[in-house]
């Protein structure tokens, strides 16, 4: 989910730009981080809380494992998507036939490189905010990825990145907390505290 460097005005007034939040982030493999994702729908009350896990075994390949409301592990590379769940063979398929996760891959594999020039490939970059709190909002540049994302921005406080938020073409803004803000999350209930914890890194 994330590429042309523009700065605000804020973020040159505080010395932070793309470039210095993704030295930040960067890691190497292996990594692993715990989320909270808030997905929104017309036909529900309250966002649907999903919970799991990140992990990056090696730099070519993104688990996402849900544990919470249900069990569930998604393995991107070698080009291919499995999607495994408890009592059901996995379903194995190539990655070229769903984007959105050939974008996720990318993204989280050149943001935990901190590959600014990867990122840039496919996203416009406008960084804001100071390093005690800062965000980095990517605007696709292709026109295919345009019509299923409008912009996704991260909110990270110093080295941490807390949040992302995805506002896609049609529909609510998705959110996924992450590291300490979704351990902040695991007494929250409230949607309005959770939607807090994305934006201001702490609880409301």
């Amino acid at each position: 989910m994330l590429s042309g460097l523009l700065l605000s005005s804020p973020a040159l007034a505080s010395g932070i730009d793309a470039a210095w939040i993704l030295r930040q982030l960067a890691q190497p493999a292996p990594s692993q981080t715990n989320f909270v994702e808030l997905r929104g729908s017309a036909l529900l009350k309250e966002p649907l809380r999903v919970e799991g896990q990140y992990r990056r075994p090696d730099a070519g390949t993104l688990v996402r494992e849900v544990r919470a409301p249900y069990a569930e592990t998604t393995t991107i590379g070698n080009g291919q998507v499995s999607i495994a769940r408890a009592g059901k063979p996995p379903r194995v398929f190539a990655l070229q036939r769903v984007p959105e996760l050939a974008d996720l891959q990318a993204s989280f594999g050149a943001m935990l490189a901190g590959d600014l020039a990867a990122l840039e490939q496919s996203y416009r970059l406008q960084a804001s905010g100071s390093a005690q709190h800062w965000q980095l909002q990517l605007t696709p540049k292709a026109d295919a990825l345009a019509r299923r994302v409008r912009a996704v921005t991260l909110h990270g406080q110093n080295a941490e990145l807390r949040c992302i938020e995805t506002q896609p073409a049609k529909g609510d803004v998705q959110r996924t907390l992450l590291g300490g803000a979704a351990a902040a999350a695991a007494n929250v209930t409230q949607a309005a505290a959770l939607s807090g914890l994305c934006a201001a890194g702490a609880t409301p």
